[in-house]
């Protein structure tokens, strides 16, 4: 018998939830296997961890009973399951929710070929982030480094609209290498809002932000325009002090997300303060995270 409350299809999400479950790897998300593993993929209580929810929520659904999902719950299970896009709509459809927009703003689904890839960066910041440069997901190091984004939403969840309106969003690097990075963060976006075409997403940002801040509408109209592949930064944290990395990117295939790594040679100072982020952790982190 079909078991619903309402339209919900709970028996049928417990079934697929399940089965998501068990085809994804200890390793595909950076856990350890571990000698005593008995089931064929996750457990139930290392995919709440990954969602965000606790365990026993989780384990309610999957026995399809508890109330139903919300649209925040199943865009976090998504992304701990590694969902593709198809199956991310499938999972909204079984919970009776309406299906989001893809690809756009800080909720949007993450690509699960980038999100694969940052599970596998345990040693290094990452974080994937929008051509909008709205985070999405970031690994513990990368929040340890630039700390964790704002719960924003709409245009203020992109760190370049932060960087020309809010003057604090600017302490996460020198004073001296400011210029540098508006400079890149003006041609990149001139490089997207080409990419986008007729978009009023960009045509929105940009307006407001030739409005707001003399500089932006100055730099705008040198129509420089460059994709920020790789960028050397000089990064400030709050308790290691300035600290000197390289900034690479990986575009997904549509552009729209990307992947980003903090790296610095063997040897350098910059390995060093590297190397000490795992113990230093998120404390006292208060700087905004780039994008």
């Amino acid at each position: 018998m079909r078991a619903t409350i309402g339209d919900v299809n709970h028996s049928a999400l417990a079934a697929f939830l399940k089965s998501r479950r068990d085809r994804i790897r200890p390793s595909d998300v950076g856990l350890p296997t571990g000698p005593r593993r008995r089931v064929p993929g996750l457990r139930r209580e290392e995919v709440a961890h990954l969602a965000g929810l606790s365990a026993d929520y989780y384990t309610e659904l999957e026995r399809g009973r508890g109330a139903r999902p919300s649209a925040q719950v199943l865009a976090a299970l998504a992304r701990a399951l590694r969902l593709n896009g198809d199956e991310r709509d499938h999972l909204f459809h079984l919970a009776d929710r309406p299906v989001p927009p893809a690809a756009h703003g800080p909720a949007a689904h993450v690509q699960p070929g980038l999100l694969g890839l940052l599970d596998q960066l345990s040693t290094t910041p990452a974080q994937v982030i929008t051509d909008l440069h709205e985070t999405l997901v970031q690994n513990p190091l990368a929040a340890a480094l630039v700390g964790r984004p704002p719960a924003l939403r709409g245009p203020r969840a992109s760190f370049v609209h932060r960087w020309f309106t809010e003057p604090e969003a600017r302490t996460l690097y020198p004073p001296e290498d400011h210029p540098h990075h508006s400079r890149v963060f003006v041609a990149d976006l001139q490089a997207v809002a080409a990419r986008r075409g007729s978009d009023m997403e960009v045509s929105r940002m940009v307006a407001v932000l030739r409005a707001h801040s003399r500089e932006f509408a100055t730099l705008w109209d040198t129509h420089d325009v460059a994709l920020r592949r790789t960028d050397h930064k000089r990064i400030v944290h709050p308790a290691l002090g300035v600290i000197e990395l390289d900034c690479n990117s990986l575009f997904s295939e549509d552009g729209r997300q990307r992947l980003l790594w903090f790296s610095a040679p063997p040897g350098t100072e910059g390995a060093a303060r590297l190397s000490l982020l795992s113990v230093v952790g998120t404390q006292d982190m208060t700087a905004s995270t780039p994008a």
